[in-house]
């Protein structure tokens, strides 16, 4: 690895001078992308600024009327841990889960998944599904952007020179509300997926009709795909296999996957379709308090 310079800020004013006068730092939150990046020599930043100590983006407070505010720094095991998240975002707490193992969820954090901009991230389509929205520090003032628009291409980001990311908002999820996240990966576990699909719903009070729906891919797409289209149609639509169906048909005409080592382009399509399929299954099941076990199951 590369020499380098260390610097722990312990404000967000700080932290953003020292990005803005650095121009190439990077921003050390978990670490488990940027440090293996350093190794193989894929990223060389002459000055690390490690936000860990900065006591906003340490944040992680839930409130049923606020929703939940997530400190970029916050790492994926104080998430996964908290039972009243759990509770209140299923489909989210599936996808932060997914980030690694035991050891990586120590350290790895939903705001350095976030940032590393990975187009196969597991964190990112859930986000964009539970209506995110990134809260930003910069040199000219604070702003705000919704998770969709946040990655631009893979390993790229919206964030201009000095800026960095302080916290992420979720919307309290509504009555009869449910989401949920799935993936396909070669193995078992530890492994990047090859397609992601995000789902979340909010059905009426017969638990009938859909009122409003969201639906996220990854690794489908150079960046995570926001499949707005799937979720225009379910509105207003009645639960039923047929328009569950069609919305599946409209996640996978969405997809724009490429052929690597992980798979074609052909499966990661139908793959696109299975997992929406099973995702907007499921999320109906948890707004109706069913069960949501049955992956392939009926609605």
């Amino acid at each position: 690895m590369h020499a380098f310079e260390y610097v722990a800020p312990h404000s967000v004013d700080d932290a953003v001078t020292l990005l803005q006068e650095s121009g190439d730092a990077q921003v050390l939150s978990g670490g488990t992308d940027l440090i293996p990046q350093m190794k193989e020599g894929r990223r060389r930043p002459p000055l690390v600024v490690d936000v860990k100590h900065i006591p906003e983006l340490n944040e992680l407070v839930y409130d049923p009327v606020e929703g939940l505010w997530l400190g970029a720094a916050v790492p994926c095991h104080r998430i996964v841990g908290n039972g009243a998240i759990a509770r209140a975002y299923p489909g989210l707490v599936e996808a932060i889960s997914l980030i690694g193992g035991i050891q990586i969820q120590g350290r790895a954090t939903v705001g350095g998944n976030l940032c590393n901009a990975s187009p196969a991230a597991d964190s990112i389509p859930a986000l964009i599904a539970h209506r995110a929205v990134c809260h930003i520090a910069g040199p000219k003032g604070p702003r705000t952007v919704p998770v969709e628009d946040f990655c631009t291409a893979p390993g790229e980001t919206v964030l201009e020179p000095g800026e960095l990311l302080v916290k992420i908002h979720v919307p309290a999820p509504p009555p009869n509300h449910g989401g949920a996240y799935q993936r396909f990966i070669p193995r078992n576990e530890m492994d990047i997926a090859v397609v992601g699909a995000g789902a979340a719903l909010v059905l009426d009070e017969r638990g009938q009709v859909i009122q409003q729906a969201r639906i996220a891919l990854g690794a489908v797409a150079p960046r995570p795909l926001f499949v707005e289209e799937a979720g225009a149609f379910l509105a207003g639509k009645p639960v039923s296999e047929e328009v569950l169906e069609e919305a599946a048909r409209l996640a996978r005409e969405a997809a724009r996957p490429i052929t690597d080592m992980r798979g074609t382009a052909a499966q990661r399509k139908h793959l696109s379709h299975v997992l929406t399929r099973r995702v907007l299954i499921q999320a109906v099941q948890r707004a109706r308090g069913e069960e949501a076990g049955r992956r392939n199951g009926h609605v």
